[in-house]
C-alpha cells in the first residue's frame, strides 16, 4: 500500500470514528432524553405518593397524641381532684405543716404517681408548704404564674357555676421532658394543692409511634416509585415505539406502521400515524409516479427532438455557408430571415442537449470520466476554443492539477464564463489557486468571504457522491481542494435572485421572459460540480461585480471508490467517444455542449 493510500484510508478511518461518535452521542442525548421524562413521571407520582402518605401519617399521628394525652391526664386529673376531696379536704382549715406534708406524701402515693404540693395557714397564721418530695422536691417555682393566679381566682356563684374554685391544668416542658401541672383549692376552706406529672412515658410511646410512621412512609414512597417505574415503562413503551417509527419514517421507510392494540389515547393516537403513514406513502407515490413520468416525457421528446433537429442543422449549416458566400448566394430581403433561422435552430439544438443533461443527471445515470488535469490549460482550452480569449483575463499557475472530468469540468467553465461574459461584461477575470486539506473547513473562498452564497434548487447527484460522507467543496486531506474564482465587472447580482440562480429556468426579470439562453446553465454547471463533490457559490464582490466561485477537490477518485459504478475508465470512454472528451462538433470548434449564459 503507498503512502498515499496509507492516507486516504487513516482519513477515512478518522470521518468513520467522528460519524461513530457523532452517532454515540446523539444515541445518549436521546436516552437522557427518555430518561429525563420517565423521570418526571417517577418523581410527580412519587410527589404525589409522598404527600398523601405524609397528610395520613400527620393525621394519625395527631390523632393518637391527643387520644393518648387526652386518656393519660383525664386519669391523672380524675384521681388528683378525688385525692384533695378526700385527703386534703380531711385536714383542718389551719393545719400544721407536719399534717402538709404528711397528706402530700399520701396523695403522692395514689396509682397515677404524681408530686404534690399542699399550700395553707397554720395556726400562726404563716404561709405553711407541704410537699411530697420534701424539701428537694416540687416547689412552687415549679408552678407557671398564670396557673397560680387562675387556681387562687373566686368565681362568681351562678345557677351555671356552683363553686367558687375550680380544677386548672397546663402543659409544660422542663429539661426536655414534657409535664402536666394541675391545682385546685379545696372547697369549703382548706389547703391549696398542686400536682406535677411526668408525661415521659407518654412522649416515648409517641416517638416510637413518630419513628412507625416515618418508616411506612419511607416504604410507601418506595412502592410508589416502583409503581411509578412500572407505570412509566407501561404509557412510554408505545411512545418509544412511535418514536422509533416516525424516525423510520422520516429516512424514507413509508412502509413503517404500529401495532394497534387496545382502546386508549395511545391506541387512538397509534391509529392516526398509521392513517397519516398511509396516506403520506400514496402520496408520496403519487409524485415519484408523476416525476417519472415527466422525467420520462422530457427524456422522450428531448430524444424525438435530435433526429429532425440533426437534419434541419444540416440545412442551417448550409444556408450558413450560403451567407459567408462572398457571391450573395442568399438574396438580401431573404438574409435577416436566414440568419434567424440560424440562430434559433442553434439555441434549439442547444436546450434539447441541455435537457438531455438534465435528464441524465435527475436518472442518476451521469458518469464521470476522471483523468489527470492541468487546471491552468483546462481553462486556456476552453477560453480558446470560444474565442474569448481578448475578453477574460487568467490569473492561474501551471502545475495545479487535479484528478477529475475534464469535459464537464469544461462543461462549468464555459457557463459560468460566458454568463459572466453575457451578464457583467469584459474583461472576465478567472482566478486559479489550491488550498491544502487543513484549509479547507472554513469556506472561505476569496473575494466572496463572508458573503452569502445561492445554490439555489440545485441538487445533488443521485447515486454519484450520496451517502460518501464528504460535504460538498472538501477535498480529502492529502489531495486539498482547487479553487476557480470567476468575477466580471458588470452590477453584481440583486440580493432577492441571488438565492436561485441555480435554479432550473429561472429568470431573473419577468418583464424579458426570452433570451439566448435556456435557463439551464448554471444548474448544469453545479451538478457536475456537485457529481465531482464540489460546490458553486454565487456572491457580489464588495468592490462591484459578480463572483462565482468554484470547489473542487482534487482527487475525485478518493470520493467516486465508495460507487465505483459512476465512475469510467478515461481509455474506455475515450474509445467509446471517438476522441477527446469536452469537445462538440460546433463550427469551427468554437461551440462545446452545454455552454451558454443564463439570465439573471
Amino acid at each position: 500500500m503507498t503512502q498515499k493510500q496509507q492516507e486516504q484510508q487513516a482519513h477515512q478511518e478518522h470521518h468513520g470514528g467522528s460519524r461513530g461518535w457523532s452517532a454515540a452521542r446523539k444515541g445518549v442525548w436521546s436516552r437522557l432524553r427518555f430518561t429525563s421524562l420517565r423521570l418526571r413521571l417517577v418523581v410527580v407520582f412519587g410527589l404525589v405518593a409522598l404527600t398523601a402518605a405524609v397528610s395520613a401519617s400527620g393525621i394519625a399521628y395527631w390523632l393518637n397524641r391527643e387520644a393518648v394525652l387526652t386518656r393519660t391526664q383525664d386519669a391523672v386529673l380524675g384521681d388528683f381532684e378525688q385525692e384533695m376531696q378526700n385527703r386534703a379536704g380531711a385536714l383542718p382549715e389551719r393545719p400544721t405543716q407536719e399534717e402538709l406534708q404528711y397528706t402530700a406524701g399520701q396523695m403522692a402515693n395514689s396509682s397515677q404517681r404524681f408530686s404534690v404540693l399542699l399550700i395553707a395557714e397554720d395556726p400562726h397564721g404563716r404561709t405553711v408548704y407541704g410537699s411530697s418530695g420534701g424539701l428537694s422536691g416540687f416547689s412552687l417555682q415549679d408552678v407557671p404564674v398564670s396557673l397560680r393566679e387562675a387556681v387562687n381566682e373566686r368565681q362568681k356563684i351562678t345557677s351555671t357555676n356552683k363553686y367558687a374554685y375550680h380544677l386548672y391544668w397546663q402543659r409544660i416542658v422542663a429539661g426536655d421532658t414534657p409535664y402536666l401541672v394541675a391545682g385546685t383549692r379545696t372547697i369549703g376552706g382548706g389547703p391549696t394543692g398542686f400536682m406535677l406529672k411526668s408525661l415521659e412515658p407518654e412522649a416515648k410511646d409517641l416517638n416510637s409511634l413518630a419513628w412507625s410512621l416515618g418508616i411506612a412512609t419511607g416504604l410507601a414512597l418506595i412502592g410508589s416509585a416502583l409503581l411509578a417505574q412500572a407505570l412509566a415503562t407501561t404509557v412510554l413503551k408505545p411512545v418509544q415505539r412511535l418514536g422509533t417509527a416516525a424516525r423510520r419514517l422520516g429516512e424514507g421507510k413509508l412502509d413503517t406502521r404500529l401495532r394497534v392494540s387496545g382502546t386508549d389515547e395511545l391506541a387512538d393516537l397509534s391509529r392516526t400515524f398509521n392513517k397519516a403513514a398511509e396516506a403520506l406513502e400514496k402520496r408520496v407515490a403519487d409524485m415519484a409516479a408523476r416525476d417519472e413520468a415527466s422525467r420520462r416525457f422530457v427524456a422522450d421528446m428531448s430524444h424525438e427532438l435530435r433526429t429532425p433537429l440533426t437534419a434541419i442543422t444540416a440545412v442551417t449549416e448550409v444556408l450558413e455557408e450560403e451567407l459567408e458566400f462572398e457571391g450573395g448566394g442568399i438574396a438580401p430581403m431573404v438574409e435577416p430571415a436566414v440568419r434567424l433561422v440560424v440562430s434559433e435552430t442553434r439555441r434549439l439544438n442547444d436546450l434539447v442537449e441541455n435537457l438531455m443533461e438534465v435528464t441524465r443527471f435527475d436518472a442518476g445515470t451521469a458518469r464521470l470520466v476522471l483523468d489527470d488535469v492541468d487546471i491552468a490549460d483546462q481553462i486556456t482550452a476552453c477560453i480558446d476554443a470560444r474565442a474569448w480569449l481578448d475578453a477574460v483575463e487568467l490569473d492561474a499557475e501551471r502545475g495545479i492539477h487535479a484528478r477529475i472530468d475534464p469535459r464537464r469540468l469544461d462543461v462549468i467553465l464555459a457557463n459560468l464564463i460566458g454568463n459572466a461574459l453575457k451578464h457583467g461584461g469584459s474583461p472576465v477575470r478567472v482566478s486559479v489557486r489550491e488550498e491544502s486539506g487543513a484549509e479547507d473547513g472554513d469556506g472561505s473562498g476569496g473575494d466572496h468571504s463572508g458573503a452569502g452564497s445561492a445554490t439555489g434548487g440545485a441538487e445533488a447527484v443521485a447515486g454519484e457522491v450520496a451517502d460518501d460522507g464528504a460535504e460538498p467543496g472538501t477535498g480529502t486531506e492529502d489531495g486539498g481542494t482547487v479553487i476557480i474564482e470567476v468575477r466580471d465587472q458588470g452590477p453584481g447580482i440583486p440580493e432577492d435572485v441571488l438565492p436561485h440562480v441555480f435554479d432550473r429556468f429561472y429568470k431573473a426579470s419577468a418583464s424579458r421572459p426570452r433570451s439566448e439562453g435556456s435557463g439551464l446553465g448554471l444548474s448544469i454547471a453545479m451538478e457536475n460540480a456537485h457529481a465531482h463533490g464540489g460546490e458553486i457559490t454565487a456572491a457580489n464582490a464588495p468592490g462591484g461585480g459578480a463572483v462565482f466561485t468554484l470547489r473542487l477537490p482534487r482527487d475525485v477518485s478518493a470520493l467516486m471508490e465508495e460507487n465505483p459504478e459512476n465512475t469510467e475508465n478515461t481509455e474506455n470512454a475515450r474509445k467509446r467517444t471517438g476522441g477527446t472528451s469536452g469537445k462538440a462538433g460546433g463550427k469551427g470548434g468554437t461551440r462545446r455542449e452545454n455552454a451558454e449564459g443564463d439570465d439573471r
